[in-house]
């Protein structure tokens, strides 16, 4: 006797038909939103990154769309890190100390798809560059490759509201993603972007209603939602992951329930977390146990990258390239 369409009795006993599937429906959907132009769009790339679009959680393809694959970027600076481990180091070859060189390896060596360009040497700390300086290398920067870019200025909320209105107007009509903007300091940069066709990284402190909040204040000034990523401050494994994971899933629910405040992609500075916390960087004879160092730290981001892809993000900005190509061929499944 058929009860309804996935229970059969059979014998007294109940058994459930694989008939049907349990699929969750969503009402909602995360923005699309586009890095880089192409010559008949304005720009000069010579191809475009389209991430979000999601209309299901991670990797359940099933029960909706996943349009985009999450796209995984290579971080760079404009000046030679101080503060990178040797090995780290030394996996580009050299080649860190000339930035248009590194950006170059990046991109023909590495296969990078998007680039992530940190303006450190503006820092007061760093050497102060000037924003008619750093304007100029992004503006060669632009010249030697044809990815995407994402900009993020030097971290000195003073120093970035005059570094990067700048560097966006040298890169107007290329489309691409600057950063970032904070709740107390997000009306200069996304006045820039608005005016120069970019989109901007919106930074909130884990805190999913500051973050709402955020998107909210920025698409007020008149930039549309599409054009708005945000960056939920992650940690790296072992240091607060959970808690960043917890507060990407619950925006990525609320977005497919409907909240399209929330509706925004996601973009994790995995490397920037990774190759800081000992696990990663500490010496193998202080631990010996833990193994190879440079192993290590490759492993390290490679899961952290592969937990916060679970956990929703659409733009993983990556430090080791080896991590970064693990990363893609997992990063294709979702």
């Amino acid at each position: 006797m058929k009860l309804m369409n996935n229970v059969t009795l059979i014998s007294g006993e109940t058994k459930m038909s694989r008939q049907e599937e349990m699929l969750e429906k969503w009402q909602g959907e995360v923005f699309t939103c586009v890095i880089g132009a192409k010559k008949d769009e304005g720009g000069t790339r010579g191809s475009v990154v389209k991430v979000g679009g999601e209309k299901t959680l991670p990797f359940l393809d099933k029960e909706g769309s996943l349009p985009n694959t999450a796209a995984v970027a290579l971080e760079i600076f404009d000046v030679p890190p101080a503060d990178w481990p040797e090995e780290l180091v030394a996996a580009y070859g050299g080649v860190t100390a000339n930035p248009l060189e590194w950006a170059d390896a990046c991109v023909r060596k590495f296969g990078a798809e998007l680039l992530c360009v940190k303006l450190a040497g503006a820092h007061p700390d760093a050497g102060g560059r000037s924003p008619e300086q750093e304007a100029a290398f992004l503006s060669k920067l632009a010249a030697a490759v044809n990815v995407p870019l994402i900009v993020r200025g030097c971290g000195d909320d003073v120093k970035d509201n005059t570094l990067l209105p700048l560097c966006s107007e040298a890169l107007k009509g290329e489309r691409c993603l600057f950063g970032s903007a904070s709740q107390d300091n997000y009306k200069t940069l996304t006045a820039a972007v608005t005016a120069d066709g970019h989109g901007i990284i919106a930074e909130s402190p884990i805190d999913l209603n500051i973050a709402k909040q955020l998107n909210i204040l920025i698409s007020d000034l008149g930039l549309p939602l599409e054009r708005i990523v945000m960056d939920p401050t992650i940690g790296a494994l072992g240091y607060g992951l959970e808690y960043a994971y917890s507060i990407m899933e619950r925006a990525r629910l609320a977005a497919l329930s409907g909240d399209r405040n929330v509706a925004c992609p996601f973009i994790c500075f995995t490397g920037q977390e990774t190759w800081k916390v000992k696990e990663a960087v500490a010496a193998r004879a202080d631990f010996p146990h833990w193994g190879d160092k440079e192993k290590r730290g490759i492993l390290w981001e490679a899961v952290t990258a592969s937990a916060l892809l679970q956990a929703g993000a659409d733009i993983l900005v990556m430090r080791h390239p080896k991590a970064a190509e693990e990363i893609k061929k997992y990063a294709c499944h979702r």
